[in-house]
């Protein structure tokens, strides 16, 4: 027994769900080529990335410990490797030692923060490939399908073919994206996480020393 309306509301759905393709395909295109700038982005940043390790991180702790003054301070952060937004961030604290510790505190925190920002701005635009890129493959592969179920039902095995080929094409495109994005974004969250972690340590130690030279009255 058929429904009163069914066939209008199941009519309604089919032309929603073909209204979609064009759609689908278009935003997997786009996934595609983001894709593929966001891969030479990437290579360009790992080739062009110097490794700030633990012994250089401790020479620089070193160094600002037996600074005299700021000035001093500023230039062993200036002449260190470090990327250029941290030392910015360090010069900016250490150009900050005459205000009080706890503002000079809130001032680093606030400023670890902007940069933790920075860092998931960038990775989420990876992330958003690793979650939609298969999802608009799924959808690129089950919207062909309906009309390709109806040319087969019609014994029109032409056209099932090249729905069945569409379906694959938005498949393996949605998934190339997002296998690309998921590469991208977990090496980057390794990369600034060893970024934080290490500016994290060195505006510890700069806060202590800017503490007790201001307790001494040295500046």
């Amino acid at each position: 027994m058929e429904i009163i309306g069914s066939e209008i509301l199941s009519n309604l759905l089919y032309l929603i769900a073909q209204s979609l393709l064009i759609p689908v395909i278009l935003v997997l295109l786009a996934f595609i080529v983001y894709a593929v700038l966001s891969l030479g982005s990437f290579l360009t940043e790992k080739f062009s990335k110097s490794k700030f390790d633990v012994d250089k991180t401790e020479a620089l702790i070193r160094a600002i410990s037996k600074s005299a003054n700021p000035e001093e301070m500023a230039k062993h952060v200036q002449d260190s490797e470090l990327p250029v937004d941290q030392k910015k961030v360090l010069v900016k604290i250490i150009s900050n030692h005459d205000i009080g510790s706890k503002s000079r505190r809130a001032l680093a925190t606030k400023l670890i923060e902007e940069e933790e920002l920075k860092f998931s701005n960038i990775t989420q635009r990876t992330d958003i490939l690793v979650r939609l890129g298969p999802t608009m493959g799924l959808m690129g592969t089950l919207i062909p399908l309906g009309p390709g179920l109806s040319a087969l039902g019609t014994g029109d095995i032409n056209s099932l073919a090249q729905a069945l080929i569409l379906a694959f094409n938005t498949t393996i495109a949605g998934l190339a994206a997002g296998s690309v994005g998921f590469i991208i974004s977990r090496y980057r969250k390794k990369w600034y996480a060893d970024d934080l972690s290490i500016l994290d340590a060195i505006i510890d130690s700069t806060l202590e020393v800017l503490d007790k030279c201001q307790e001494k009255g040295s500046f």
